[in-house]
C-alpha cells in the first residue's frame, strides 16, 4: 500500500496537471478541482478503490461518480495518472474535438462512470448503481463526490432517503465542503451546517474530517468500508484552491476562472 509520503507526492502531481490544463485552456474550474485532490488521491492511489485501467468495464470494479462535474480537471488528471489514457491528453482540455471535455462525458473516455455537470444528480446515480450492484451480487462499492453547494438541491435528499431505506452499505458519499459555490459562500446561500447530524437523522453513518489530511481521508474510507447495514457519508472540510489559495488575488472563491500566466507560474513553483 502507498505511504502517506507517496500519496502527498501524487497529490502535487495531480495539482500540477490541474493548473497546467486549465491555464492552457483559458477556462475551467481549477480551484473547485484542487479542494478535492486528497479525496481522489486516497481513492485511486491509497487502496480504497478497486479498478483496472486495462479493463475499464470490469464488472466487479468499484465506481467513482463525480457529481460536482465542473471539477472534471481533477478526475481527468487522476485517471491519466492511473493509466486510463496518456497524460499528454490533458493538454487538450476543453479544445474542440477533444474527449477531455469541460464536464465528464462517459461516452468519450474510459474510466468515467457517469456524465455529470448538472448539480444534484450524482448521488441519485450512485443509489441506482449501488442497487444494481446488489442485484448482481457484486462486491462493487460506489463512491460519489458532491460539492457542499449542490446539497441545496432537493434531489440530493431524495437520494439520501432512498439510500437509507435500502440500507445501501455499498454506497459512500463524500462532501467536498469547501464552503463556496458559484454565487458565493454556501453559508450565505443556504447554510446546512452542521452536515453530519443531517445525514445521521436519515440513518447514514457520518464522519467529518480534514479533507486535506491524507491519513484522515484514508482512515475514513476504511471506516466506511467496514460499516454494515447503512450508507456512509464523509464530510471533508476543505479549502477552495488549496494550497495555492493565497495566490488568487484575495478571492477565496475564484469560481470557474483559470489562473493567469503569472499565477500559474507561481503555483507550479509551489507544487514542485
Amino acid at each position: 500500500m502507498a505511504s502517506i509520503a507517496d500519496l502527498q507526492a501524487k497529490a502535487k502531481v495531480i495539482r500540477r496537471h490541474i493548473v497546467a490544463s486549465t491555464t492552457r485552456a483559458g477556462s475551467g474550474h481549477p480551484t473547485s478541482s484542487m479542494s478535492a485532490v486528497e479525496i481522489a488521491v486516497a481513492l485511486y492511489f491509497g487502496g480504497a478503490l478497486r479498478y483496472d485501467p486495462k479493463n475499464p468495464t470490469w464488472p466487479q470494479r468499484d465506481r467513482f461518480i463525480l457529481s460536482k462535474g465542473h471539477a472534471a480537471p481533477l478526475l481527468y488528471a487522476v485517471l491519466a495518472e492511473a493509466g486510463y489514457f496518456p497524460t499528454d491528453m490533458l493538454a487538450s482540455l476543453r479544445q474542440i474535438g477533444s474527449p477531455i471535455e469541460g464536464h465528464p462525458n462517459m461516452r468519450r473516455l474510459p474510466g468515467l462512470e457517469a456524465s455529470t455537470g448538472s448539480l444534484g444528480q450524482g448521488l441519485s446515480i450512485g443509489v441506482g448503481t449501488a442497487l444494481a450492484a446488489r442485484l448482481d451480487q457484486s462486491p462493487a462499492r460506489v463512491y460519489v463526490l458532491t460539492g457542499d453547494g449542490e446539497l441545496a438541491e432537493g434531489q440530493v435528499w431524495e437520494a439520501v432517503m432512498s439510500a437509507a431505506k435500502y440500507r445501501l452499505d455499498n454506497l459512500c458519499a463524500i462532501v467536498d465542503q469547501n464552503s463556496y459555490q458559484q454565487t458565493g459562500p454556501t453559508a450565505e446561500v443556504l447554510d446546512l451546517r452542521p452536515l453530519p447530524p443531517r445525514f445521521e437523522a436519515f440513518g447514514w453513518f457520518a464522519q467529518e474530517i480534514d479533507g486535506h489530511d491524507l491519513g484522515a481521508v484514508r482512515g475514513a474510507f476504511k471506516n466506511a468500508q467496514e460499516t454494515q447495514g447503512r450508507p456512509s457519508v464523509i464530510v471533508a472540510r476543505t479549502v477552495k484552491g488549496y494550497p495555492i489559495q493565497k495566490l488568487l488575488a484575495g478571492d477565496p472563491n475564484h469560481h470557474g476562472k483559470p489562473l493567469t500566466a503569472e499565477e500559474a507560474e507561481q503555483a507550479l513553483a509551489m507544487l514542485a
